[in-house]
This record gives structure tokens, C-alpha cells and sequence, in this order.
């Protein structure tokens, strides 16, 4: 995904799913549907409702769709870093952003190029990660 970069900003989708069953179903049918390949999925949920967080292989495709079938659903930028898959990979990528970068929330990808891991993360304030991020890669 990331190729050469070890950086990239991605566009990801969010969709507010209702807590009850079917609900995660109903989404993944509706990508299928349409031939949307998902490369990344969180989800967070309450006892009430859910968010599913989405990197797609078409987010235009699958923004149409899920609105197609009634589905609220948002695109926000976030930040996919590879990270070296050995113990101490995320500590010292997370020692960067100490005092500077708050991490809203992260989630694990797929394999990344040379051994490394993709972590996807909505990191505040973004352009002082990205800076931090150049730096760390720049090593």
C-alpha cells in the first residue's frame, strides 16, 4: 500500500451502525455488492450503536453505496505508518509524538513492505505528526 513511503495519509470511512445483529452484515453485503475490496477494518461500539471504520479499495464506490442503502457514513483523513514488526516497533514510534501529537485512536492494517507493519492512527494535530513522522523516517 504504502510502496516507498513509510508515510501516507489515507482517506477512511466511518459508518454508524446501529448495536443490534445484522448490522455489520448488512455493510459488508452492501461493499460486496458492489465489488469494494475492504484493506483495513475497526470497529468501536456502545451498548447502543457502532462506528465501522473503513480503508477501502473505492471510496467512492463504497461512500455511493452505503448511502444507497441508507447507511450514515463520513470519510476523515488519518495517517497509515509503517512500523518495523519486532518488539518495540510502536514504543518507539509513539516516543515522536511524546508531548506534541495526541493519538485519538489506532488500529493494525496489513503488512507493509520489508517487514514492517501499517498502522492506521487520527492523530491531532495532523501536520505536526506528519513533520514529526518525516523526521523519524528520515533517520
Amino acid at each position: 500500500m504504502l510502496g516507498d513511503q513509510h508515510v501516507k495519509v489515507l482517506q477512511q470511512i466511518s459508518v454508524f451502525l446501529e448495536n443490534r445483529p445484522g448490522q455489520l452484515s448488512a455493510l459488508a453485503a452492501t461493499l460486496a455488492d458492489k465489488g469494494v475490496n475492504l484493506r483495513a477494518l475497526a470497529i468501536a461500539e456502545t451498548d447502543r450503536f457502532g462506528i465501522a471504520r473503513l480503508i477501502t479499495d473505492s471510496n467512492e464506490t463504497a461512500l455511493a453505496a452505503l448511502h444507497e442503502a441508507g447507511m450514515t457514513a463520513t470519510v476523515t483523513d488519518v495517517v497509515g505508518v509503517e512500523v518495523p514488526d519486532r518488539p518495540g516497533g510502536l514504543a518507539h514510534l509513539l516516543a515522536v509524538f511524546d508531548g506534541v501529537v495526541s493519538v485519538e485512536y489506532m488500529y493494525a492494517a496489513f503488512p507493509g513492505s520489508g517487514g514492517r507493519r501499517v498502522l492506521i492512527m487520527k492523530l491531532t494535530p495532523v501536520d505536526v505528526a506528519l513533520a514529526e513522522l518525516e523526521t523519524l523516517y528520515q533517520e
